[in-house]
């Protein structure tokens, strides 16, 4: 088997849908015995408390489709994995999540990807 680049393999992740990449890190943790978790820092009572109230899981909520309803079917098929089918129902039915738990930064890309096919998003 050739040896993949660093710059290769973010290329390969960045096709993935978040489904696959969770997937993928579940396999790899089993693989090698080790936990993709971040390292818990000791913090003090005023860093304690910040850290508390800072959210680190947001809900993708799409809020209507907008005049691209095709374009917005895509997006969300490809960051959720769905059928066709699934993925127009849940586009049909909005205000609905897309994401759930999602990281900010994960969150954020969803909500790019969503409104530059013409989707109205919000993150709760």
């Amino acid at each position: 088997m050739a040896k993949l680049s660093i710059e290769e393999l973010i290329e390969a992740f960045k096709e993935l849908s978040l489904v696959e990449v969770s997937e993928f890190v579940k396999a790899f943790e089993e693989e090698f015995d080790v936990t993709a978790a971040a390292p818990v820092a000791v913090a003090g009572a005023a860093g304690g408390e910040a850290a508390a109230e800072e959210k680190d899981e947001f809900d993708v909520i799409l809020e209507s489709a907008g005049d691209k309803k095709i374009a917005v079917i895509k997006e969300v098929r490809a960051l959720t994995s769905l059928g066709l089918k699934e993925a127009k129902d849940l586009v049909d039915s909005a205000p609905k999540a897309i994401l759930e738990g999602a990281s900010k930064e994960d969150a954020e890309k969803a909500k790019e990807q969503l409104e530059g096919a013409g989707a109205t998003i919000t993150l709760k």
